[in-house]
């Protein structure tokens, strides 16, 4: 069971997390988990492209050192990339100092101050340690020794494109309906889902495009 609509409890027991931005501005943040994997993530990048879209793509170590070169072509679009471990692992079945070590063995690859756990599972003893890192980042020589640590990102929208009893047309309206200013909407590139990922991303962009959104990075 997962729920589309990440609940104010949840948000309430994980302040420190982020599940949204601000909700002044018409600017929605697609977020994409698990890949790179080839064919799907090209299919997202050549989607995005088409409606002028960033995003922030949340992969996987081990499918970065597999496919180098699609992991290059996110980059060389120009997209955020975020830290998704390196084994997809799951915090709540994983003792600390194994998820810490997978986290920073994606780290080496991605350098980056973005984090988001694995089907959103995290105990809070490793939201600190994650929180509490020294990173050294793509934009920065040198570790950073001010404002340290993963941001560790969550969401408030959860297309449940991985779920392969739901059809392309009920995810399509999952984002639709519960999508707004600000709203932080998963996806996934992975092959699990691209039934309903090929239906639903050209129809989320093109209708929220059409009402004057804009597609940031995070």
């Amino acid at each position: 069971m997962y729920l589309i609509k990440s609940p104010l409890l949840l948000k309430w027991y994980y302040p420190s997390l982020l599940w949204n931005k601000s909700r002044t501005e018409k600017v929605i943040y697609l977020t994409f988990d698990d890949g790179p994997i080839p064919n799907v993530t090209d299919f997202v990048l050549k989607t995005l492209k088409a409606f002028n879209a960033k995003a922030t793509f949340f992969c996987i170590g081990d499918n970065i050192v597999k496919h180098p070169e699609v992991y290059a072509r996110v980059i060389n679009d120009g997209h955020a990339i975020g830290n998704h471990t390196f084994n997809h692992l799951k915090g709540w079945n994983t003792d600390d100092e194994t998820y810490i070590e997978n986290t920073l063995k994606c780290q080496e690859l991605t350098q980056t101050n973005l984090f988001r756990p694995p089907y959103g599972r995290i105990k809070k003893s490793q939201v600190k340690s994650l929180q509490s890192l020294v990173l050294k980042t793509q934009s920065d020589s040198k570790p950073k020794t001010k404002n340290s640590g993963l941001n560790i990102v969550m969401w408030d929208v959860l297309s449940g494109d991985f779920d392969i009893n739901l059809s392309p047309e009920k995810c399509f309206q999952n984002v639709i309906k519960h999508t707004e200013n600000g709203s932080i909407v998963v996806f996934h590139d992975s092959l699990k889902a691209f039934d309903r990922l090929e239906f639903t991303l050209p129809r989320v962009l093109k209708y929220f495009s059409d009402k004057g959104f804009t597609f940031s990075m995070l």
